[in-house]
C-alpha cells in the first residue's frame, strides 16, 4: 500500500470515528416542549434539552402563544400543534428548526368549540384530532403540506350529562386513535362514556362506528385513556371518582368491554382528589396515573395475559397539582408537570419493578400542563 492510499485509508477511519462521536454526542440530550397555562408569569410554549444520563432539563428557547394546554407533534417530527384552551377556542400550527428547536409560527384556525384541551394529529400526519372541553364535541383539522391547519373538516357534537356538578353536559377531554389509524376514542368527562368513531383518514371524517360508546360507572368522568402497546386493552383515568377502567379492546370491530375498575388512591386517603393523566410503559409492564389533591403518581403492574392492574406503589410527585406527566423515549424517566407548584420534577423508572426514585431535577417552569418529547 502506498502511503498517500494509508494516508487517505487512515483519513477516512478518523472522520468516520469523528463522525460517530458527533452523533453520540447529539444523541445524549432529548428536547422537550412544555406547555403551559399564560399568565403574567408564562410566556407559552417553553422549548427545553433534556440529559439522558441525568434528566436535567436545559432551556433553549420558548414562543407565544395563548394558553397551549396541550401539545402534539406530527409522526415526522417536522410540526407542533398547540391547543389555545380560551372561550373562543382555537388551535395552532408550528415549524420545529431541527437544528435550533425554535418554533415558527404558521396559523391559527378556530376549534370549533369553546376550551379545547387535548388533540393528536394522525399516522399519517395528514389530519389533526382535537377534543372541546365546554363545547362538548371533536373535531377534525385538515394538514396542508406546509403543515398549516384547514378550516375543520368535520365535527362532531356529543349529547349527555351525568349525576354530578361538573357533569351538566358532555365535555369532550380527550381524544386518541387505535394503532390501525382505524378508530378514535374520545372520553366525555360529561356523560361518563367514551365515544367510538371510525376514523375515514382519506376525507377526514369521523363516522359512527358498530358500537358507538362505552359506558363508564355514573359520576366517573373519564378524562384521559391511553392504549396498552398490544392494542388488546384500553386503560381510561376517570377524574371525578379517582378510578382506573380497563376495557378488552377488539381491534376489528372496534368495540370496548369494561371488565375492571379500580381506585388510583390509597384506601386511608380521605381528602379532595380528581386524577389527571394515565400512560402505559413503552414495555407494556406498567401503568402510570396522576393524583391531584393527593399529589402522586399511582403505580400499577399488569397482567400481561389478562390486562388486569396490581397496585405497585404511590409516589409523591415534589410539588401540587400533577396534571400532565410523560415518560421520555428510552424508558428510564418519568417526568411530571406540576401546575400549582410551577415546577417539572424528574423521576427515574426502575424496569424491573416499575417504581420511580426522584432524579434530583426539579425545574421551575410557570404552570406547566403539558409535556411532549419530541
Amino acid at each position: 500500500m502506498t502511503t498517500d492510499n494509508f494516508s487517505r485509508r487512515r483519513f477516512l477511519q478518523l472522520s468516520s470515528i469523528g463522525i460517530a462521536s458527533t452523533r453520540n454526542l447529539s444523541l445524549t440530550e432529548l428536547t422537550l416542549f412544555v406547555g403551559t397555562y399564560t399568565s403574567s408569569t408564562s410566556e407559552g410554549i417553553y422549548v427545553y434539552r433534556m440529559d439522558q444520563l441525568s434528566g436535567e432539563l436545559r432551556r433553549v428557547g420558548s414562543a407565544k402563544s395563548e394558553n397551549p394546554s396541550f401539545l402534539a407533534i406530527d409522526p415526522r417530527k417536522r410540526f407542533l400543534y398547540a391547543v389555545n384552551e380560551t372561550s373562543t377556542g382555537a388551535v395552532s400550527a408550528f415549524r420545529i428548526n431541527r437544528q435550533t428547536f425554535a418554533l415558527e409560527f404558521l396559523n391559527q384556525q378556530p376549534s370549533q368549540g369553546a376550551d379545547p384541551c387535548h388533540l393528536v394529529v394522525d399516522d399519517r400526519g395528514k389530519s389533526l384530532l382535537l377534543a372541546n372541553y365546554t363545547g362538548g364535541n371533536v373535531a377534525v383539522l385538515p394538514i396542508q403540506h406546509d403543515g398549516s391547519l384547514g378550516p375543520a373538516s368535520d365535527v362532531k357534537q356529543h349529547e349527555g350529562s351525568g349525576p354530578r356538578e361538573q357533569q351538566k353536559g358532555p365535555h369532550a377531554h380527550c381524544i386518541k386513535l387505535d394503532r390501525s389509524n382505524r378508530h378514535a376514542f374520545a372520553a366525555d368527562l360529561g356523560s361518563d362514556k367514551v365515544m367510538i368513531y371510525r376514523f375515514n383518514a382519506a376525507a377526514g371524517k369521523l363516522e359512527p362506528a358498530k358500537q358507538p360508546f362505552a359506558a363508564l360507572h355514573q359520576g366517573a368522568g373519564p378524562r384521559h385513556l391511553t392504549l396498552h402497546p398490544n392494542g388488546k386493552y384500553l386503560y381510561v383515568i376517570n377524574e371525578l371518582d379517582s378510578s382506573l377502567t380497563t376495557f378488552k379492546y377488539d381491534p376489528a370491530k372496534g368495540t370496548l368491554t369494561a371488565f375492571e375498575s379500580i381506585s388510583t388512591l390509597p384506601r386511608d386517603f380521605s381528602g379532595t382528589s380528581y386524577c389527571a393523566d394515565v400512560h402505559v410503559s413503552r414495555s407494556g409492564r406498567f401503568l402510570y396515573g396522576s393524583n391531584r389533591g393527593h399529589n402522586s403518581i399511582v403505580v400499577f403492574g399488569i397482567d400481561p395475559r389478562s390486562g388486569r392492574l396490581t397496585l405497585v406503589e404511590h409516589v409523591s410527585t415534589g410539588g401540587n397539582w400533577p396534571r400532565n406527566f410523560t415518560i421520555d423515549p428510552s424508558g428510564r424517566f418519568l417526568l411530571v408537570a406540576n401546575q400549582r407548584s410551577d415546577n417539572v420534577v424528574t423521576f427515574r423508572i426502575d424496569s424491573q419493578s416499575g417504581r420511580l426514585t426522584p432524579a434530583g431535577q426539579v425545574t421551575q417552569i410557570p404552570v406547566p400542563v403539558c409535556l411532549q418529547f419530541l
